[in-house]
This record gives structure tokens, C-alpha cells and sequence, in this order.
């Protein structure tokens, strides 16, 4: 039935089943206009059919049950578009020895395209568009003959089709015909590459292939093994500068991060504290510009006895302010950075005993810093910073964001005489106010 239905974009209406009883083996319908071949539950290929011929149509779309079917010719069609994502079978059981598809558009094949096909002994996928071989072949274990000539395959990507191709010919004596392709001579193909040299005898005319190097060069590859210690030295110097390049870019983004995270470190600080200050079910709730203290007073341990013999009864005895002193205020078995924290955010003001201890002490140092950020992220700017200089001590010595402070007059000294004493504390008082 060749050249017989030039104008049917289909078989005829129940073609198949007008077949069934008639014993047919061999089915040619080549060379016709077929568009679809479909096949439906009462229009069946006959259960004697062996061979079926389909090529030079125009089939974008063949679905068999092909149960009997031992050759299937669709030669020169468009299946490439379907083969993507469907197959040309129904599911079930085949006995499929020969299957041409060459010739038929195709640039990739779906992964299982070919499942069940236990049978196959020849798969004829040349003259297509393929840039890579890489469906399950696991199944094909009578594969003999594998044409994946004129296409425009680079190399095969997958490690298990290689592994799979290996274990079969080992049974079959496949053979595998590349021609007509340009191989890539590179560092991703260096498996396939290394794979054909130890598997030289699997494929056909292989001193005729031709592989195209990173440089444009085409190298024939009838010296297969030069080619292969070429591409494995030149790799070799490209990882080495891949992982030297790589180390150093990492090394240059941690050296990044690290500045940053230095210099945000009481930003970052700030933020985490107060954060997990919100899910405290006791924390002191600040609201409608009020707060638990009117002070929180940072010291070293050295002035202790300051704070409890002079700013206490001068505070909170006489003026009856309220401070927050970490000796007594915060709360036990909490953090000390988030006591830190919580009080400072609830005191209207931090008044910092500035000695040499205290420059020299973390939690001091810690304390000024979460004040600093208190002013910029939570009181809209307003300084909460409120330094009193309890022994004399050079600018030099001070840190460079303090002496800032220092410059704005957000400082105090305290005196040594009695009448100093008297202003010094009504200073206070009204910084904390």
C-alpha cells in the first residue's frame, strides 16, 4: 500500500480491524500523508503482524500496542517533538528486533522512550538533531547494533548510559556507530572520551571520527589515546585553575562577610537581643514613652562601691529616680547580654562610668555599644549615652566612636570637691530626667 493514501492524513476508519482474520505478516504503508497513526480498543494491529512499514510520512504521532510487531520502520517523519515526551508504544509487552527512527527531527529522546524494549537487537537513530545520547538502555539487553550516526552529538553525559552500553556489549557484541558527528574534545567530555578509548571496539570506523577541541581545532581521532592524555593533562591544569580561582573567591567573600559582620557586629548584636527580647513573657513592655528605669548605670566591678555608696543615695534616695544596677535588677538565670539588653531598652537613659577598667572590660564595652545602637534603632536617633568621667584619662585612649561622643559634649567629669559635687549631681539628674 504504498503511495496508496496521498490525500488521508489518517489510516482508514478501522483499517487495522478489517485485517485481523486476514493472517498478514508484513504491512507497508509508506510513502503516503499520514499525519497520526492511531490505533483504538476496536481497531487493533492484527495480532499476525510482524513488520510495519511507516516511513516517509508525515507522522507527528504513532501510538501502538505492536504486541507482535518484530520490525517497525518510521523513517523519515516528525516524531522528534512526541519522542521528548511520549513514546511511540502502548504499554506492554513487545518483542521489537528492529526499530529505524532515523531521519525524523529529533534533538532529545525522553528517558524511558525505549522501556520494555528487551528484544531490541538494532536501533536506528541516525540523520536527527541529537546533541546527546542519554535515555535508559538498561532494558535492551540483545542490543546488537546502535546508529547514532549524522547527528550532532557531542558526547554522552550520562555515566550510567555509558556503564549500561558496557555491560550489554559484553553479551552482544553491540556496535555503535558515531560517524558523521563532531565529538567535543573538552573537559566535560573527558569520561566519554576515556570511556571509547577502553571501549575501542564497540564502535564503527572509529578512526574516521572527528572531535572539535575548545580552541575550534577538529582533531580526527584516529590516535584516540594521544587525544585522551592531551584532554586529561589540559583538564588537569584547568581544575587546578578552576579550584585555585574558586579558593580565592571564596576566600575574598568570607573576607567581605567578615568586614561586614565586624562592622555590624553591634548592629547584628543589638538586633538578635532585642529580638529575642520580644518572646520574653517577663520582659518590661515599653509603651507610651514610659519606661521601668530612668537609668541604667554601666560600671566596672572596680567602681562598684561608687555606684552603691554615691549614685544610689544621691539618685534614688534624694531624688527618687530609679536605676537599673546589674547587681541588683537583672534577672537571674537569664543571659547576661540579654539582661544587658533588657535593661538598657527600658531605661530612658544609659549613664556610663567611664575608667580605665571599664575601656578594658568586655561587658562595659558591650553595654556602651548596645546603648549606641538603642539611640540609632530605637529612639529614632535621640543620644541615650550619657558618659561621666570618673578618673582623668587621655583622648588617645579612648576609642575613636567614644571620643565622638566625647567632641558633642555628651560627657561629664566628676569632681573632687565638695561644691562640684552638688552641680555634678543636679547634672545628672537632669540628663536622666
Amino acid at each position: 500500500m504504498t503511495r496508496t493514501f496521498f490525500t488521508s492524513a489518517f489510516p482508514p476508519f478501522h483499517f487495522f480491524g478489517d485485517l485481523a482474520n486476514s493472517g498478514i505478516t508484513e504491512l507497508y504503508l509508506n510513502k503516503n500523508s499520514f499525519v497520526m497513526a492511531p490505533e483504538s480498543d476496536t481497531d487493533t494491529i492484527p495480532n499476525t503482524l510482524q513488520v510495519l512499514d511507516l516511513s516517509d510520512n508525515m507522522l507527528i504521532q504513532v501510538d501502538f500496542s505492536m504486541l507482535t510487531l518484530r520490525t517497525l520502520n518510521l523513517r523519515n517523519n516528525d516524531l522528534g517533538k512526541d519522542l521528548e515526551k511520549a513514546g511511540y508504544k502502548r504499554y506492554g509487552t513487545i518483542k521489537l528486533q528492529n526499530v529505524d527512527l532515523s531521519k525524523n527531527g529529533i534533538h532529545s529522546l525522553l528517558f524511558i522512550v525505549f522501556e520494555g524494549h528487551s528484544y531490541l537487537e538494532t536501533l536506528n537513530l541516525s540523520d536527527n538533531a541529537l546533541s546527546d545520547f542519554s535515555p535508559d538502555v538498561s532494558f535492551m539487553v540483545r542490543l546488537k547494533v546502535l546508529d547514532l550516526s549524522k547527528n550532532k552529538i557531542k558526547y554522552f553525559s550520562q555515566l550510567s548510559t555509558m556503564q549500561n552500553i558496557s555491560r550489554i556489549a559484553k553479551q552482544t557484541h553491540l556496535k555503535i556507530d558515531l560517524s558523521h558527528n563532531i565529538l567535543e574534545c573538552s573537559c566535560p567530555s573527558l569520561v566519554f572520551l576515556r570511556w571509547m578509548f577502553e571501549n575501542q571496539e564497540l564502535f564503527y570506523n572509529k578512526d574516521s571520527y572527528k572531535c572539535k577541541s575548545d580552541n575550534g581545532t577538529i582533531i580526527v581521532l584516529s590516535r584516540l589515546q594521544n587525544t585522551v592524555f592531551r584532554s586529561a593533562k589540559s583538564c588537569a591544569s584547568y581544575t587546578a585553575l578552576t579550584i585555585g580561582i574558586s579558593v580565592l573567591v571564596v576566600a575574598v567573600i568570607l573576607i567581605l562577610v567578615g568586614r561586614l559582620l565586624y562592622r555590624y557586629r553591634w548592629r547584628l548584636r543589638y538586633a538578635y537581643y532585642m529580638t529575642r527580647s520580644k518572646y520574653k513573657s517577663d520582659k518590661l513592655v515599653n509603651t507610651e514613652m514610659t519606661y521601668a528605669y530612668n537609668a541604667f548605670i554601666s560600671y566596672s566591678e572596680e567602681e562598684k562601691d561608687f555606684v552603691i555608696n554615691e549614685c544610689i543615695p544621691n539618685l534614688e534616695e534624694h531624688e527618687h529616680l530609679r536605676l537599673c544596677i546589674h547587681q541588683r535588677d537583672f534577672i537571674p538565670g537569664e543571659e547576661i547580654s540579654q539582661n544587658i539588653t533588657n535593661g538598657i531598652h527600658n531605661s530612658n537613659k544609659t549613664i556610663c562610668i567611664i575608667t580605665r577598667a571599664f575601656l578594658d572590660s568586655y561587658y562595659c564595652m558591650f553595654e556602651f555599644n548596645m546603648a549606641r545602637m538603642e539611640s540609632i534603632y530605637s529612639r529614632e536617633g535621640h543620644n541615650i549615652l550619657f558618659l561621666v568621667f570618673y578618673e582623668q584619662i587621655l583622648p588617645r585612649e579612648l576609642p575613636l566612636i567614644m571620643l565622638e561622643l566625647v567632641q558633642h559634649q555628651s560627657y561629664i567629669e566628676y569632681p573632687d570637691d565638695l561644691q562640684g559635687n552638688v552641680v555634678f549631681w543636679n547634672k545628672i539628674k537632669e540628663a536622666i530626667e
